[in-house]
């Protein structure tokens, strides 16, 4: 890929230089476009550099991509690596502040303005860079760098095959430099609440679980390399030695690896605290701040935040004594949430049978909003979506349900994850809501569009913004009522019940983070409000501790994107056309919410031209 990138910067180069040699410079008009034309191509051929740049820096990045350049490797994970980050990224803002902005076409000045304020916001927040749990119950290194094994990386070849193994070999001394980066946290007073350590320490025990490790069914690594090994045409020796290879990486520096891990972070949970939130850092009501800022891309302040929060879960309890009346229950709301709590039809069997139906009929729901599609959308993904249930090594750590994005080269489709470890933690009356968000017209829907706007500069089709992505998502829970769906009263009331968690989170964020909640408090406060299961509460509220900010951006992007469309609906009345509206907010892909304003007011105003 790099020869790749090589080769782009050289063809526009030439193009560049028979374009000087060759045009006519009949008119000032003309040398404008053409010096305009220039300036774009040199930005987006240096928007293609730093993308592959960084790309290139992360071998991990690029197994996500489907390069194998680096795919035997795992890459840097310490202080080095963030210093070579902070140096690449001042390069980057000096080759982009090279060009001229005001000689750019209009959605390469937003790439521009995108990349520029993303670069500086980077070197920023290099002050912050160890301000993150490397291990936690959520995406911790310790269940990250297996379900990469086995959901990433792809072996349809013997070099593949030798990659993994490698990889296997390397994980001891990642390790090592994961226990250095907390040693150097620590060190700051940056260390995990206590909580988070069982769940660190059982997904780590649970990957040495079996063989080659001890007797019993092959371990969850073995298994995986076994099963991509089988794919294979080899003969049997052939593939007998890359199995015994890959048993001493495990026996070995993996063993090593997870075990030198489990004896420190025994260690340092003795010496951890139960407080929860962020204010406990040095400087921690700045950090959350600047978290905030980038969570949300607006000025939203804490507090304000946290009363926006309570004024929505007011609102949302109020729609939710409607359902009570339509449905004929007698009782108050707190009544009502232990009803959908505890009673049995709204739960299926936690066995084998109960899983299948509930993938079984996530399918349906997507199946049925995917016949759809066409009269809310014009723009829709070419890549499939497959519903899949976590992986048994971290069903117990691993979030209620999440997504994970196809590979740009088609072959892995998008994943709708369902955690169904505990069938309790998983009410039906949920299901719809939940297909929707993380599924189509979701995340699915969202995501695998960005990626596939070949037009557009790589960091946008690959990145992101937590209120766009996440604001996406949830407005794509509500999109479904205005077209018909939730029939069902008690589906309907799931789709509330997902918007008030939503609404719960802006008042439970700030309220850890910037109120100095404890994790109780916050618990009792989502009990209370929410009828979701306890089991659900806690894992939530925990997720809330070690991501601060990022639990508030769904109610603020969502509501931003509702406030555009009224906008929209009013300045444009009958003329308002909600798939022209879909369309520009997915077509640019993700964006922060001041360019998104920006880019739904020139649409806007381009219909108004129409009429």
């Amino acid at each position: 890929m790099k020869k790749y990138v090589s080769i782009i910067a050289l063809s526009v180069s030439a193009a560049l230089s028979l374009g000087a040699c060759s045009s006519p410079a009949p008119s000032a008009s003309v040398d404008s476009a053409v010096v305009a034309q220039s300036e774009s191509e040199k930005a987006n051929a240096l928007f293609e550099s730093i993308f592959m740049d960084n790309v290139m820096a992360s071998p991990i990045s690029q197994t996500y991509l489907g390069i194998k350049k680096d795919q035997d490797k795992w890459g840097d994970y310490g202080e080095s690596a963030f210093a070579e980050e902070l140096a690449r990224n001042q390069r980057h803002l000096a080759q982009l502040e090279a060009l001229n902005p005001d000689a750019l076409d209009p959605q390469t000045l937003i790439s521009y303005r995108l990349m520029k304020q993303r670069l500086e916001q980077a070197i920023e927040d290099h002050q912050w860079r160890h301000y993150r749990y490397p291990i936690n119950q959520m995406y911790g290194v310790q269940s990250t760098t297996a379900s990469f094994l086995i959901n990433q990386h792809r072996i349809t070849s013997v070099e593949d095959a030798k990659a993994y193994i490698s990889r296997l070999n390397g994980i001891e001394g990642r390790f090592d430099q994961v226990i250095e980066e907390l040693k150097i946290r620590e060190a700051k007073g940056i260390v995990a609440p206590r909580f988070v350590f069982p769940y660190a320490i059982s997904d780590s025990q649970n990957i040495l679980a079996g063989a080659p490790f001890e007797a019993g069914e092959d371990s969850t690594l073995l298994a995986d390399f076994k099963a991509k090994l089988a794919s294979l045409e080899l003969e049997e020796a052939e593939r007998q030695a890359l199995i015994t290879e890959a048993e001493a990486a495990l026996k070995g520096p993996v063993a090593k690896g997870y075990g030198k891990l489990v004896v420190f972070l025994e260690g340092q949970y003795q010496r951890a605290s139960d407080d929860a939130g962020a204010w406990k850092f040095p400087e921690g009501e700045r950090f959350y701040n600047n978290a905030l800022a980038r969570t949300t891309t607006t000025d939203l302040t804490a507090e304000q935040i946290h009363e926006m929060g309570l004024k929505d879960v007011a609102r949302i309890h109020d729609e939710m004594r409607a359902i009570m009346v339509k449905v004929g229950f007698e009782g108050d709301l707190q009544a009502f949430f232990e009803f959908m709590r505890t009673d049995s039809q709204f739960y299926l069997d936690n066995d084998d049978a109960g899983r299948a139906a509930y993938l079984g009929q996530a399918e349906r729901y997507i199946g049925d909003m995917n016949e759809r599609l066409d009269e809310v959308f014009g723009v829709k993904p070419k890549a499939p979506l497959v519903v899949k249930k976590v992986e048994a090594f971290r069903e117990k750590s691993a979030g209620k349900a999440f997504y994970q994005q196809p590979s740009p080269d088609g072959s892995r489709p998008g994943f709708f994850y369902a955690n169904l470890y505990d069938m309790a933690n998983m009410p039906t009356y949920q299901l719809e809501a939940l297909a929707f968000h993380e599924g189509i017209p979701g995340h699915h829907m969202q995501i695998a569009i960005a990626q596939e706007l070949e037009q557009m500069p790589k960091f946008r089709r690959f990145g992101g913004y937590t209120a766009y992505i996440e604001g996406w998502g949830l407005y794509s829970e509500y999109l479904p009522k205005e077209m018909g769906f939730y029939q069902d009263p008690y589906s309907d009331f799931g789709r509330l019940a997902m918007e008030l968690w939503r609404a719960c989170r802006l008042v439970v964020d700030t309220g850890l983070h910037a109120k100095r909640w404890t994790r109780e408090e916050a618990i009792d406060y989502l009990a209370s409000n929410t009828p979701n299961p306890e089991g659900d509460v806690v894992k939530a509220i925990e997720r809330y501790i070690v991501m601060p900010s990022q639990a508030t951006a769904y109610k603020v992007g969502m509501m931003r994107l509702l406030e555009l469309r009224a906008d929209a609906q009013t300045q444009l009345g009958d003329q308002f056309d909600l798939r022209g509206f879909h369309d520009v907010v997915l077509a640019n892909g993700p964006l922060p919410l001041n360019v998104l304003d920006e880019q739904v007011a020139l649409w806007v105003e381009s219909q108004k031209l129409a009429l």
